[in-house]
């Protein structure tokens, strides 16, 4: 494809890791160097100082966790960098799986000593069904970690990819000095000193120059030579196609919080790193290169600013050039939309965005007409695919401390319905809500967020299903189904019918008994 500059400058990536790998460190010393931070706010400072930039949400703060996907964007030598910081804890992989349907690309990062952990390769398998390129960040050098060659086989074994170093390590934990650049033959050095200084590089000619001893130690560099050749016989080369297939990682080697390494990878995200792709819909595929805007919401982010109730849609676009105050087709509703205020993350400030082109995310405040899957187009009625929704595995029923608040309740339940953060089903049979999450961590959130954003104490309830699945089928056959099953029978906010489960028992006897109807986990969320 040919695309306009503006265009081809973009690129749009996660970051992926466990928690605790430092993404969170990573992701600040981006901001750092894109300029759009003063000083990396150390996430280990004291009091106000920790509060990390991508992290708005109380309890984020105040667990040193990432719980919701954020966006950020930001400039970085030529390129124009469009982040988006993924959880990392495992209780809201939904939130993260819907990020990654919106990037082209991710960045895995993996901490030295522990390698490759479980929600990394959970993470990893949703970029493969998408056959996203990834780059990899070996973090935490300076501390004790493994061997360099085990991590990478380990990285080769779990997840099924090629792995190519694009730095080598010199030393390890207190004898780590730095990398040599394997793509530029370059020597990156280490500052202890200061966290937020970039290390110095020293340009050499190949690993039989005489300068490299004049940095390093003989041992290390001996031993620096012997790896680097083993490298450049085992290893295979950086192939870009073979990196955009997806088949193939490109590692780099640092230490996020002595901002070490972390340049090297920004550069290698902007001259590898894939420019903004083409986007699967119905009934046609959307290329960056169309002169028409057309996006969707990926993401759903209630109360952003606690004094304005305000819900910002978080839109990829992915064709076109927007210009604030256009009008663009709302296909869900078949309404226009005029987008007066649409604003850009930079860091945790938000600007208005005058333009904005195929790659960007774009966050669109509005009063609840967006929804996670809307398409926006310039007319065309588009449906953007592969935005799934997921049964949940743990419901649990829901109840206002103050019986007279319930309508307030109800409110607050089908905002966060809205904006992803939890099913709700209404139960056709007694009255309250059941709430449904991927993970335990889900309902403190939920609890926390209800009481600080609404002022309403709530408590969660163990209920005697254990599972839900969405209903589809001939409208007749399931109507028929829910009025001989109404103890079991819910609907979600989109009215659509969900089948409550207590065991696999119950699902079983569905297929048995009602052929023609198909109980799913899944349900694409479509415009």
């Amino acid at each position: 494809m040919d695309l306009p500059a503006e265009i081809a400058r973009r690129r749009t990536f996660a970051i992926i890791s466990h928690p605790d790998a430092g993404k969170t460190t990573l992701t600040e010393k981006f901001l750092l160097y894109g300029g759009a931070i003063q000083m990396a706010g150390q996430v280990r400072a004291k009091g106000e100082a920790r509060r990390t930039r991508s992290d708005f949400m109380q309890m984020e703060k105040d667990r040193g966790i990432s719980v919701s996907a954020s966006a950020m964007s930001f400039e970085f030598a030529d390129y124009w960098f469009n982040l988006v910081d993924t959880p990392g804890h495992s209780d809201f992989s939904e939130d993260t799986y819907r990020t990654l349907t919106a990037v082209d690309a991710a960045v895995m990062v993996i901490d030295g000593a522990k390698g490759v952990e479980s929600q990394t390769q959970k993470l990893f398998e949703v970029c493969r069904m998408r056959d996203l390129p990834i780059l990899t960040f070996c973090n935490k050098m300076d501390r004790e970690s493994r061997d360099t060659f085990e991590i990478i086989d380990e990285i080769q074994e779990n997840l099924a990819i090629d792995v190519t170093p694009a730095s080598w390590p010199i030393g390890v934990g207190r004898d780590f000095l730095g990398c040599y650049d394997m793509l530029n033959d370059r020597l990156e050095l280490m500052d202890r000193a200061d966290r937020n200084t970039v290390a110095e590089s020293v340009s050499i000619n190949g690993l039989d120059d005489p300068k490299l001893a004049e940095h390093i130690p003989a041992d290390l560099l001996e031993k620096l030579v012997e790896e680097v050749e083993m490298v450049r016989e085992l290893m295979p080369a950086f192939d870009q196609q073979a990196f955009l297939d997806g088949t193939l990682t490109p590692i780099w080697f640092g230490s996020a919080i002595n901002s070490f390494g972390v340049q090297e990878l920004m550069r290698g995200i902007g001259d590898f790193g894939p420019e903004p792709q083409v986007r699967p819909a119905e009934p046609r595929q959307v290329s960056p290169d169309e002169k028409k805007v057309a996006g969707f919401v990926f993401k759903v982010q209630a109360n952003m600013d606690p004094k304005h109730r305000d819900r910002v849609a978080f839109v990829r676009l992915c064709s076109g050039h927007f210009k604030r105050g256009m009008k663009v087709h709302h296909v869900r509703t078949k309404k226009p939309m005029a987008v007066s205020n649409p604003v850009l993350f930079l860091a945790s400030d938000r600007e208005l965005a005058e333009e904005a082109w195929a790659g960007d995310i774009i966050g669109i405040p509005n009063h609840g007409q967006l929804r996670i899957g809307d398409a926006l187009t310039e007319g065309e009625d588009l449906r953007f695919t592969g935005i799934p929704s997921f049964a949940p595995e743990l419901l649990q029923s829901v109840r206002a401390g103050d019986p007279m608040k319930a309508k307030h309740l109800d409110k607050a339940l089908q905002q966060f319905a809205e904006e992803g953060a939890a099913k709700i089903f209404k139960p056709m049979i007694g009255s309250g809500a059941i709430v449904g999450v991927v993970g335990q961590l889900q309902f403190e959130v939920l609890a926390s967020r209800i009481e600080m954003e609404y002022g309403l104490p709530v408590r969660f309830e163990p209920t005697q299903f254990t599972s839900a699945r969405w209903v589809s089928g001939p409208q007749g056959e399931i109507d028929r189904f829910a009025n001989t099953n109404k103890g079991h029978m819910a609907t979600d906010h989109d009215g659509d019918h969900v089948f409550l489960t207590r065991l696999q028992w119950d699902i079983d006897r569905v297929a048995r008994d009602w052929p023609e109807l198909k109980l799913t986990s899944t349900k694409e969320m479509l415009s």
